[in-house]
């Protein structure tokens, strides 16, 4: 028997999400019977077995990871002041963006940000990352200047820049959870 919380909204469909702490979290329609959650989540036992098993391995890897001074971390802010803006300027013109504003800063959780007024932010850890990685996060938040969403098209201008995007989205979720517990605090 699987135990799970069940979080009911105004959605049309069924999601099971496995937390960091391995709880089971059950997104469902506010009407649905218990009865046919209950036979979803049953029919999803492996899955969540899976996941749950990645998760605990991710959590255990995560905790040897050694922290990063706050001199190593005004370091990479240095380096990524002089990398990222450069690669922002050599993919603005391929994307066919004009943007604002680009800040460095020190983020636990985001690895790079836009606003609506066209002004970047990436995340200082982007050093440690490979420069295909670095290039990915820097086109994905100029596409999100056409385009404010996750949709096929925003994809789509992802894919026309980078038709190899996935790899690189790939070893973030992979990689990246490691790097960002690398941040003090």
């Amino acid at each position: 028997m699987i135990t799970y919380r069940v979080i009911r909204s105004a959605r049309k469909t069924l999601q099971v999400e496995i937390r960091p702490d391995g709880e089971v979290l059950v997104r469902a329609p506010q009407h649905l019977a218990d009865a046919e959650i209950r036979r979803f989540v049953e029919s999803k036992a492996g899955w969540i077995a899976e996941h749950r098993a990645k998760v605990k391995a991710r959590a255990e890897q995560a905790a040897d990871v050694e922290r990063l001074s706050m001199e190593d971390i005004r370091r990479l802010a240095d380096e990524a002041a002089k990398d990222i803006p450069e690669r922002v300027r050599r993919f603005a013109p391929v994307v066919g963006v004009q943007y604002g504003r680009i800040t460095i800063r020190n983020q636990k959780s985001k690895w790079g940000s836009c606003s609506s007024q066209g002004n970047l932010n990436f995340n200082c850890l982007l050093m440690l990352a490979p420069p295909s990685v670095r290039d990915y996060v820097v086109v994905h938040e100029l596409c999100h200047l056409i385009e404010l969403n996750h949709s096929k098209r925003f994809w789509t201008l992802v894919a026309a820049v980078l038709p190899e995007y996935r790899k690189e989205e790939q070893w973030l979720k992979t990689q990246g959870m490691l790097i960002m517990r690398k941040m003090t605090g």
